[in-house]
């Protein structure tokens, strides 16, 4: 109980220093216009195109469309709703969606007639709260696979077909890790499956990582521990009890954060707050692999001079394959000043006419079956292969897709499990420690 009295106090003081700094919410907005916030400037240019859709049928009403980097993003948004500043509709993260639940700063999205069965499964139950109201409608999804460098991997004599057909477990890693060291090389040109490997100076990483993983790990070690079997909570919604302080657990993370300690995986050390070392690391060479999400598809095969392909993630101890599936939402605020307005843009947004248009710009898979099949065909325009991303999500015998914890007390799990992390990861903290993080975090959800 101190520590949530700590927290909150931290973070009403933080959110005083930054509250002037929150600009363009619904101050100023008129009875015809819409204030919308997003965080991705990719998808800018899609979501300008559904605002002109939208207006062309519902005349008289106008959008305004701003967009924020993620941290600020988040930090404004908080700010906005003690400002006052905030914006009609926003667009929602699962991960935040339980602290603005806390916080009761989302409107009731229950009378736009949002059917679960018109999205992928499982998408819009996410956004029903504890009280049984939906505070989101569905707006997208995302899965993880397996980004590589193709001309490694070649080099490396590792096809894309045993790339596919990789399998794992905490006891030895299997042949996902022996794959994995065969890619590092060391300043000397020896791999590190190779005799006379110096782990002390690598030139090359087998796997590149976007640090510790904080305490849901997306696109760390979630894949692993997905497919050992272990789960966040004790309910699929709204747990009330996490388990990081399984066995199942604290073994997954412990052999892939000694990944690192082999010289497989890049360090700590090359983890910076505010970018995306995977991403940079395989662009630049200094690594060969690293998992991340769909919505960084086009970022990957952007890149100059790399030959990117994608692959599944690899078979655990239960025989499946496992990914986080997170979808967005776009919510309405308590206190929007055009509500009307707002409600009847949210509906445009999860409907089909908006979702197949944002799926044509091949930047993420939109909610609805028909927005999905549009970002599958202009990324197959684009030469882009998707299946490690889609396959999952149909593919129900051979793979387990879960979502992202949805509880109560978000910010406080994070505030204790990101520092309990990193400790790990860069510091080698005994991952038992865990269990003492996980009875602070249960203490706090039994309030």
């Amino acid at each position: 109980m101190r520590f949530r009295t700590v927290v909150a106090l931290t973070g009403a003081l933080a959110l005083s220093l930054v509250t002037g700094c929150a600009k363009g919410g619904s101050a100023g907005s008129s009875a015809n216009t819409v204030t919308y916030w997003l965080w991705d400037a990719n998808q800018l240019p899609a979501y300008q195109a559904c605002a002109k859709g939208f207006e062309k049928e519902n005349p008289g009403l106008h959008v305004k469309i701003t967009q924020l980097g993620w941290n600020d993003y988040w930090t404004k948004l908080t700010a906005s709703f003690i400002a006052g500043t905030q914006p009609d509709v926003f667009t929602d993260h699962i991960q935040k969606f339980g602290q603005f639940a806390d916080l009761k700063v989302l409107e009731p999205l229950d009378g736009l007639g949002i059917q679960d069965s018109a999205y992928q499964s499982g998408l819009a139950a996410n956004w029903t709260g504890q009280d049984g109201h939906r505070y989101g409608a569905p707006k997208d999804w995302d899965t993880v696979a397996l980004f590589y460098n193709q001309k490694m991997a070649k080099t490396a004599g590792i096809s894309a077909e045993k790339l596919n057909s990789l399998s794992w477990n905490p006891r030895d890693g299997g042949t996902f890790e022996k794959a994995i060291a065969h890619l590092t090389i060391d300043q000397n040109g020896k791999r590190g499956d190779e005799p006379g490997f110096d782990k002390h100076h690598v030139k090359v990483y087998g796997l590149a990582t976007g640090g510790a993983g904080d305490g849901d790990g997306q696109t760390q070690w979630s894949p692993f521990t997905g497919s050992a079997g272990w789960t966040y909570t004790d309910k699929k919604r709204w747990g009330t009890t996490y388990h990081y302080d399984s066995k199942t657990y604290q073994s997954v993370v412990q052999w892939y954060f000694g990944l690192a300690k082999k010289g497989y995986l890049a360090p700590f050390t090359d983890y910076s707050e505010g970018a995306n070392p995977a991403n940079a690391q395989l662009a630049s060479g200094k690594a060969a692999a690293a998992f991340d999400g769909a919505w960084m598809i086009s970022t990957y095969y952007g890149a100059k001079g790399l030959d990117v392909g994608t692959a599944f993630t690899p078979v655990g101890p239960t025989g499946k394959r496992a990914t986080m599936m997170n979808g967005l939402a776009d919510s309405v605020t308590k206190n929007a000043r055009n509500k009307k307005g707002a409600k009847k843009w949210v509906a445009y947004l999860a409907s089909d006419a908006c979702q197949k248009t944002v799926g044509s710009y091949a930047i993420v898979f939109p909610a609805t079956p028909d927005g999905t099949k549009a970002a599958v065909a202009a990324y197959r325009k684009k030469g882009i292969d998707v299946r490690a991303f889609t396959r999952p999500v149909a593919d129900k015998k051979d793979f387990t897709t879960f979502s992202y914890p949805i509880t109560n007390y978000a910010a406080d799990v994070y505030a204790l499990m990101h520092p309990a992390m990193q400790d790990v990861f860069a510091n080698d903290a005994p991952v038992s420690g865990l269990s003492r993080t996980n009875s602070q975090i249960n203490l706090i959800l039994d309030q």
